[in-house]
């Protein structure tokens, strides 16, 4: 095995170790925060939904939309030009639209093929051109990825400049992260 690709390897391994035990670390020292009250109105969360599910019960995820899922909402009636309540019925109508069959067992439903039918659904419930819903969707989820990019250099920035982490540690995180090797999103 050549040396660069054994300087890859421990590097790599290297990351993720570093990875799992600031996980690990940042979920032992976590503390506990109380959960909101609940609150009458009603909002999208991080997937386009709104953030309760009928009857006024918990989320899919758990958890309601929040001010996070009123922001989401605020921000895609903007792009589009309509008004923040219209957005808003219109991702709970496509929310509680269910799909006619459920995914099999084990299985996630396609992402491209949910986001297409949300664009279809917010379309013809907001009367605007479905391409145009797409790039309001794709704009928003571009900003967001963005900001999560943003906000992991700036923890990794400090890792380095606490001792934690060396620059190549920090780079080689970065790396993996942006390549999907670790990490939430798609």
């Amino acid at each position: 095995m050549s040396r660069t690709k054994k300087m890859t390897l421990g590097l790599s391994a290297t990351a993720l170790a570093l990875v799992g035990g600031i996980g690990v670390a940042g979920m032992a020292s976590a503390t506990t925060t109380p959960a909101p009250a609940p609150s009458a109105s009603s909002s999208a969360s991080a997937d386009w939904s709104t953030g309760t599910a009928p009857g006024g019960g918990m989320g899919k995820h758990g958890g309601r939309g929040g001010e996070r899922g009123i922001a989401q909402a605020s921000a895609l009636a903007e792009k589009l030009g309509v008004e923040e309540a219209k957005v808003t019925e219109a991702l709970q109508a496509f929310r509680d639209a269910k799909p006619t069959t459920p995914p099999a067992e084990g299985t996630k439903p396609d992402a491209a093929t949910r986001d297409a039918a949300l664009a279809k659904s917010l379309s013809g419930t907001l009367g605007i051109e479905e391409s145009k819903v797409t790039a309001a969707l794709a704009e928003l989820r571009a900003e967001k990825q963005a900001e999560k990019a943003a906000a992991l250099k700036t923890r990794l920035d400090q890792a380095v400049a606490d001792g934690k982490l060396t620059q190549a540690e920090a780079d080689a995180v970065a790396k993996a992260v942006e390549n999907g090797v670790i990490g939430g999103g798609r």
